[in-house]
């Protein structure tokens, strides 16, 4: 019985989180409701203020969650030693997100845009030290002459506004490509031209 109530507990938690994810990104954080979030999550208000007593700790376990998926994106900076598999390994993570959890990755950019408005010195606690971490990789690589030297910083912020920019310009993307979302063909053109392009600029063949 607990483990069923776990489970049940956990199941309405993502749906929650995710549901609250598209509103954030549709209304933002002062435009959107705790009732128009329990709605798309297809469960009672009661049931979202049992799990979240208030709409900023919603919005604070929605950003957490997402510097997770983040996170989870970077493992390859672990796993791996070859910069050529790492960055494409990284790239199509951070692109596979950029597609399938756009109303994410607006969110994401709308509280950095703020200033950490919500998330304030965690955001700092959270971020600095991770990306300090993928920083001395790179720098390993180019100590190594593994790569061209490149400021490590720069190139972890091109990584994310080109593979987020399909997220956060989803829009102005179809837009540009007669009113219509980039197709399967379109998207895997898409990630290999952005590897191509990035690890061409430090010496590598994609």
């Amino acid at each position: 019985m607990a483990k069923r109530k776990g489970e049940i507990r956990q199941r309405n938690v993502e749906n929650i989180l995710l549901a609250a994810e598209q509103i954030f990104a549709e209304r933002g954080y002062a435009g959107a409701s705790m009732g128009e979030i329990a709605q798309l999550a297809q469960l009672p208000k009661s049931n979202v203020h049992y799990y979240f007593s208030t709409k900023e700790e919603l919005y604070r376990e929605v950003l957490l969650a997402l510097l997770e998926v983040w996170k989870q994106d970077a493992l390859c900076f672990e796993l791996y030693d070859d910069p050529r598999v790492v960055l494409s390994t990284y790239i199509r993570a951070k692109m596979n997100h950029s597609r399938n959890r756009a109303a994410g990755s607006k969110v994401w950019a709308a509280e950095v845009m703020q200033g950490g408005a919500v998330l304030g010195a965690s955001l700092r606690d959270n971020l600095y030290q991770w990306a300090k971490l993928k920083e001395a990789k790179i720098r390993e690589w180019i100590d190594d002459g593994r790569i061209l030297p490149v400021e490590p910083s720069y190139l972890l912020y091109m990584i994310w506004s080109s593979t987020q920019h399909y997220a956060d310009f989803d829009y102005q993307i179809a837009l540009l490509n007669d009113d219509a979302p980039l197709d399967d063909r379109q998207f895997e053109h898409a990630v290999q031209s952005v590897t191509s392009v990035i690890l061409r600029g430090i010496g590598l063949s994609p």
